[in-house]
């Protein structure tokens, strides 16, 4: 897929966010919207996944380590053609498969059940571990927020001693700089993020996170690099894409009202008008 069309990808599943959280009413828009590139790019360029064989055993695997940023993720997966776009208004629904946080037992394309903060990278390392050991040659990707990262169970699982050897594992930090609290350098600064994972023997990249020519030689040259694992840092807005939501805390986890809702559509409408025109 070239740039343009995961640009105009992009902006679909931020309009998918956008209207999933609405309907739920309740639901994490800010943190789905801040990562709809690096979904874009996971499943539409980079990861070898079948909608049409989800469990397919040869399939790269991705694990949602902040698993409240549901939104984002179910709406790639529906793009993808996983399952019905039209499902996305289920999402938080009495009788629903679309769950708040990713579900492996029901939903389809959801390798990891994740929403406990600091986990998702475990199950992710354990994962690749697997791999090597099985000598397969998927790959593992994970997703981590940046306030998440203030859980010391991240950091349990970068010192393992065997994830020195995974060089099919990549670590993707979505640093939008928010957390529900606040701006996390002033609730309990990680910074400097890169720094931390080289000293833990990752392979580091950092990126601007909404820009596919970056995304793409990011993940390029995560492909490239043997024996140690990869950290993109993608610095990203929260909220990314919706004027009144962009690079606010209280956005974290509230669902726009029907006026709120329509301005975040118009928003992203212009968006894709723009998109059009190039």
């Amino acid at each position: 897929m070239d740039k343009l069309a995961l640009m105009k990808t992009a902006n679909e599943i931020r309009k998918s966010i956008v209207t999933a959280v609405h309907a739920a009413k309740s639901g994490h828009p800010g943190g789905s919207l801040s990562a709809a590139d690096i979904y874009t790019y996971l499943y539409f360029e980079e990861m070898n996944v079948d909608p049409a064989d989800p469990k397919k055993a040869d399939r790269d695997r991705f694990v949602l380590s902040k698993g409240h940023t549901a939104p984002g993720y179910y709406s790639a997966l529906a793009h993808k053609g996983f399952f019905p776009v039209e499902d996305l208004t289920t999402l938080r629904h009495t009788g629903s498969y679309l769950q708040g946080h990713p579900d492996m037992k029901h939903i389809p394309g959801v390798d990891m059940s994740s929403g406990s903060l600091g986990q998702g990278i475990s199950a992710a390392v354990g994962m690749a571990i697997s791999a090597k050991l099985s000598g397969d040659d998927y790959r593992v990707y994970t997703l981590l927020g940046d306030g998440e990262i203030q859980e010391g169970q991240v950091w349990e699982a970068s010192m393992l001693e065997e994830l020195k050897k995974l060089d099919n594992l990549v670590v993707i930090v979505d640093n939008n700089n928010l957390q529900i609290d606040g701006r996390i350098d002033e609730v309990n600064s990680p910074y400097p993020i890169d720094k931390k994972f080289e000293a833990f023997n990752f392979h580091v990249i950092n990126i601007d996170g909404h820009n596919f020519d970056e995304i793409d030689a990011a993940f390029k040259e995560a492909r490239a690099t043997k024996g140690m694992p990869t950290a993109i840092i993608a610095k990203t807005v929260k909220g990314k894409g919706v004027s009144f939501m962009e690079d606010q805390a209280g956005w974290h986890g509230k669902a726009p009202n029907d006026e709120e809702y329509k301005i975040a559509m118009e928003d992203l409408e212009k968006v894709g008008e723009a998109l059009c025109q190039k």
